[in-house]
């Protein structure tokens, strides 16, 4: 297992935050959710009752602040990296944060993309309400084939994916 994926997320508990375990190649569980590995491209799988599917690229770190019970993560913070998130309808919602930007669905799947300048949210299927983090004035909605890049000075802006930009994301994540 390559190295990158272990030490960069954190589960965060009734305001303690704790060091996930470190996983082998096989499942391991913390909370309500396994986490597993995938290959081609590697990567990590979070997945949380069937509900809440998060996959994670090899250097992303990642924050996760659990609920109590069984439902999925309140909110999954990125400091640096991308995931892609596939949520079932109708289940509790989870916020994506960033430093640029909150992403928060019910029922979709879509990437996120964090980098020190910009965060980028593309959605493959569903509904995304996308906010920059320091002006929750100004949000947009992304739908499917739609992008949005969130930067510490531009105005959110709605804009269709060109095929070559969405496949080299995509591809990140095995699709």
């Amino acid at each position: 297992m390559p190295a990158s994926l272990l030490p960069d997320f954190r589960i965060a508990r009734h305001l303690a935050v704790g060091v996930a375990l470190a996983l082998g190649s096989g499942a391991a569980a913390q909370g309500t959710c396994t986490f597993t590995m995938a290959t081609e491209p590697a990567r990590q799988v979070m997945t949380c009752d069937g509900t809440l599917i998060v996959e994670r690229e090899p250097g992303t770190s990642m924050t996760i602040d659990e609920r109590a019970g069984a439902a999925p993560p309140r909110a999954i913070e990125i400091e640096g990296g991308a995931i892609l998130i596939d949520v079932q309808p109708g289940t509790a919602p989870t916020q994506i944060r960033t430093p640029h930007a909150i992403a928060a669905v019910r029922g979709t799947t879509y990437v996120v993309d964090a980098g020190a300048q910009r965060t980028s949210v593309f959605v493959i299927a569903g509904r995304v309400e996308v906010r920059k983090l320091d002006d929750g004035s100004d949000t947009v909605q992304l739908r499917p084939g739609q992008g949005t890049d969130v930067t510490a000075t531009d105005r959110l802006e709605v804009k269709r994916w060109d095929a070559d930009r969405a496949a080299r994301l995509l591809a990140r994540f095995g699709r």
